[in-house]
């Protein structure tokens, strides 16, 4: 698995937000998240324009193993959509912190995020 990215921001729901205060917050899932769903072989995300709240859900993440909705961890306009994602949407298994991003948001507010060290805290208690 690999390993929890020291600048980014997370939900104990395992969503990751780049840059939460700044003008654009990219959101995607984590390498807990991706592991733990197994292949990814269909993401639903929000569209250009959508407003979503923090902690609501906008979207969801199908895998072989079940379908995960997926939580926005700030509120805000969705400016950007991974189209990539869209077609190939194991990039989430493949890169989820790099290419496997999904969206990007203007945000608002934020959820309650944790900092690296306590989403790893989280994770390593098996959350």
């Amino acid at each position: 698995m690999s390993s929890t990215p020291a600048d980014l921001f997370f939900t104990p729901d395992h969503e990751w937000v780049a840059d939460p205060g700044g003008p654009r917050a990219r959101v995607g899932v984590t390498a807990f998240a991706a592991e733990a769903l197994g292949d990814v072989v269909f993401v639903s995300l929000p569209a250009v324009g959508d407003h979503v709240d923090a902690g609501g859900e906008c979207g969801e993440i199908e895998s072989t193993k079940s379908v995960s909705p997926l939580y926005a961890p700030v509120a805000g306009e969705v400016t950007a959509v991974n189209e990539a994602v869209l077609n190939a949407p194991e990039l989430v298994n493949e890169e989820p912190f790099g290419a496997g991003w999904l969206f990007e948001v203007a945000p608002t507010a934020a959820a309650d995020l944790l900092d690296a060290a306590a989403y790893a805290a989280l994770t390593e208690a098996g959350a």
